[in-house]
């Protein structure tokens, strides 16, 4: 069966998060905190995830580098690493090195418990790693294209290692061409444990219902979101359990796609979407 290979330090696992940085990111999310623009919401959202990933690898004093992790924005004409400060221009980046070398820190106001049943200001430092953008068209394609040879690359170099999994998160449609055509290249990729994971999560522009993990396209709305939706690979069984665990609609055929997301629904993607089998890390 394939998605079954063990993620360790000889066989690391890879994340590439293609993440839209177009003018509409500029917008808030539909139905969310007034101001809160979608491109500020999923930097915090994502800056976040890769800290959590980097306290997943940590063992007594070190960060082990159990997996490799890029970030790619796509703007205007163009898809390139979004990563900052020491680490920009890499596509891949082991998350020792992340760990080690964030943009910046900074100082953040999260709410916590009082332990008197309220709530209280907690200072907490907040690692970062990229900043939000947002500027010109949706070169989707274009991503699609350059993380497909990021892939190659990394199934050439570890055939025996967990599939790469790749997360396009968007709020607009590809302007620069036939996003399910560049998606199935992609997908086409494949090591000795399967092939690579495309899923998709589209940011909501409107507070209308979203359409979670969708095992067919007949609720979809537009032709966009359908074409979204046969971008998106299936699930893997343990994901699915994993859904499950936090509450989404999984079933077995269920794709890896959500359509109208709204902030709580893009963190428990991705955290459905990194954690891609129920091993042990060593």
């Amino acid at each position: 069966m394939a998605y079954q290979a063990e993620i360790s330090r000889k066989n690391p696992g890879c994340f590439l998060f293609l993440v839209d940085q177009s003018e509409s990111m500029e917008d808030p999310f539909g139905g969310g905190e007034a101001g809160r623009k979608k491109a500020e919401e999923l930097a915090t959202i994502l800056n976040k995830l890769i800290h959590n990933l980097c306290i997943r690898c940590a063992k007594s004093d070190s960060i082990y580098d159990y997996f490799h992790v890029g970030v790619l924005g796509y703007s205007e004409e163009s898809c390139k690493p979004a990563l900052g400060g020491e680490l920009s221009g890499r596509s891949l980046v082991p998350i020792s090195e992340l760990a080690s070398k964030p943009l910046r820190i900074e100082e953040r106001v999260k709410k916590s418990d009082d332990g008197a049943g309220g709530v209280m200001d907690q200072t907490v430092k907040f690692p970062l790693w990229f900043d939000p953008y947002w500027k010109g068209g949706t070169p989707m394609c274009a991503a699609l294209k350059e993380a497909t040879g990021i892939v190659e690359t990394w199934c050439q170099e570890h055939p025996k290692g967990f599939p790469p999994i790749v997360i396009n998160i968007t709020d607009g449609e590809a302007t620069d061409g036939d996003l399910v055509a560049e998606a199935r290249k992609l997908t086409a990729v494949s090591g000795e444990d399967g092939s690579v994971l495309l899923f998709n999560i589209h940011l909501s522009s409107t507070a209308g219902p979203s359409i979670e993990l969708p095992g067919n396209a007949s609720k979809l709305p537009d032709q966009h979101a359908k074409q979204l939706f046969e971008a998106s690979s299936p699930l893997t069984p343990f994901m699915v359990a994993r859904a499950t665990e936090l509450g989404m609609p999984a079933e077995e055929n269920s794709r890896g796609f959500i359509f109208n997301a709204q902030p709580l629904h893009v963190i428990h993607f991705l955290d459905i979407g990194t954690r891609p089998a129920n091993v042990h890390l060593r």
